[in-house]
């Protein structure tokens, strides 16, 4: 760990470098994007192999998951980049004779990206994208319970990109806590709302704006569809979010899935047979299935089915292998709703299922909840659709899909409440770095007489015609055909 002095002056040279003007031009921020390219290009299969060795990822999700969905998102912002670089002429009023306004992004300066493990690359580059397409000096702070794709970051980017402007900071909890610390003019955090609080304490020491990435319990509501090829679908397309999303352990993964009690057991028969078709009868033999990241996280999963009352819902799976750090997928039956595994967000392969009486009582049940980062609407019933919509809060809705909303880069991605402030991804990742400055021109030679002192009900009146654009109304008080309104004064 650097000494303090040590960081400080490596983080004065990187402001004295942005403030050169260095990381500014198109050219430069062009560059650093086409240098993430290279380097998942040329990199892919180190970083794959990093990802099978903290993570147990097979390539195909990490490609899915990480190096495919970064090459999209980096190749996104480089043909999307000189429109978001570009002033936008601001509409003035008529009264405005002889000005001009517009509104310009600039970068914030020197900013701060902490990731998480889940998503070791993802969670480090998809908001580094944005910030140097924004133009800002960049510290990216990775996660060391991702050891090897940490190092891979800090050992490969100064071979791809500015050392000048981006550098990787390595480090445990003591590293990421002398950071914040610091004086940063933006602070992205990706991790848990736990962390996040410790974040924004710290921040405002400095008022430094921050946008917290953190997850929370995102249900899936299923609803009773009617189709057998709907219901394979939904099925496929839950679990999938669930198990296949390194293992649940992600922040916009399934947490819980919400079914009419009518409809639970064909649900359930159709999960079975499809954990099946996707895992095989030995998961963990199947290398299609990523592992828990280490032993603290196992044993935390591991505490939560060992509730007695838990532990006599589980309707499928529940095998778990301490020394491989393996959970098969595992499917519970209404777990208590008080136990911590329907109370604290999963984050690993334990699939509860709510049953109630209703579709439409999954609203009020979402709603007695923290505000998801996702909510998953599995319907082709239209009313329920704009009732989730129009009642229910959350980072996103998702109708008869899951995840996908992550890949899109025309959507926002970020959470409300508990789950978030602030969003990023594609033109989100650009304006979240950046600052929307008003710029505005006059001349001299044109100006409204009335605007300075000395006041009188004369210019009163000319104030009340002007602040509604009553054009005609200044020009007849002008010429003394209106008379003014007497101004309300004390005696």
């Amino acid at each position: 760990m650097e000494t303090q002095g040590d960081l400080e002056l490596h983080l004065e040279g990187m402001r004295e470098y942005y403030w050169g003007g260095n990381t500014r031009g198109a050219s430069w921020r062009k560059s650093q994007l086409r240098g993430l390219l290279r380097l998942l290009e040329e990199r892919e299969a180190e970083m794959c192999e990093a990802l099978e060795h903290d993570l147990g990822k097979h390539p195909a999700e990490a490609y899915r998951d990480e190096i495919g969905s970064l090459i999209k998102s980096a190749n996104y912002a480089l043909g999307s980049l000189k429109g978001w670089m570009s002033t936008q002429k601001a509409k003035l009023p008529l009264a405005a004779v002889l000005t001009t306004a517009e509104i310009m992004p600039e970068p914030l300066g020197l900013v701060l990206i902490i990731s998480s493990w889940n998503f070791p690359f993802g969670l480090s580059l998809e908001p580094l994208i944005g910030a140097v397409a924004a133009g800002n000096a960049v510290v990216l702070k990775p996660s060391e319970l991702a050891p090897r794709c940490s190092s891979l970051l800090a050992n490969a980017l100064p071979d791809y990109l500015d050392s000048k402007a981006v550098k990787v900071i390595g480090g445990g909890p003591a590293v990421s806590e002398q950071l914040v610390q610091q004086k940063w003019d933006k602070i992205l955090f990706t991790g848990s709302a736990r962390v996040g609080r410790m974040v924004m304490t710290a921040a405002a020491n400095h008022l430094t704006p921050v946008t917290l990435e953190l997850g929370g319990k995102c249900p899936a509501v299923l609803d009773s569809l009617s189709s057998s090829w709907d219901r394979e679908v939904a099925i496929q397309r839950i679990l999938g979010a669930k198990f296949s999303a390194c293992a649940g352990q992600a922040c916009i993964a399934v947490d819980y899935v919400l079914v009419e009690k009518e409809f639970t057991s064909i649900s359930l028969e159709l999960m079975k047979v499809w954990i099946g078709k996707m895992f095989g009868e030995n998961p963990r033999e199947s290398h299609s299935m990523a592992r828990i990241v280490n032993k603290h996280h196992f044993l935390r999963l591991k505490t939560l089915l060992e509730d007695p009352n838990v532990k006599a819902s589980v309707v499928h799976g529940g095998s778990m292998d301490e020394n491989s750090l393996f959970i098969e997928p595992t499917i519970l039956l209404d777990p208590p709703l008080e136990s911590d595994i329907m109370q604290d967000e999963i984050f690993g392969p334990l699939l509860p299922i709510v049953t109630l009486k209703k579709i439409e009582d999954s609203i009020n049940f979402v709603n007695s909840r923290p505000k998801p980062l996702a909510i998953y609407v599995f319907t082709q019933n239209d009313s329920l659709r704009k009732r989730m919509v129009a009642e229910t809060s959350s980072g996103s809705v998702t109708f008869n899909d899951a995840i996908i909303q992550y890949l899109a880069d025309a959507l926002p991605f970020g959470g409300i409440g508990e789950s978030g402030m602030g969003n990023y991804h594609g033109k989100f990742s650009f304006d979240t770095f950046s600052h929307r400055k008003a710029v505005m021109r006059r001349s001299f030679l044109v100006d409204f007489w009335f605007r300075f002192p000395p006041w009188n009900d004369h210019k009163l009146q000319l104030f009340r015609s002007f602040y509604v654009f009553d054009y005609l109304g200044v020009l007849l008080t002008v010429l003394g055909l209106k008379k003014s309104k007497q101004g309300h004064r004390k005696v």
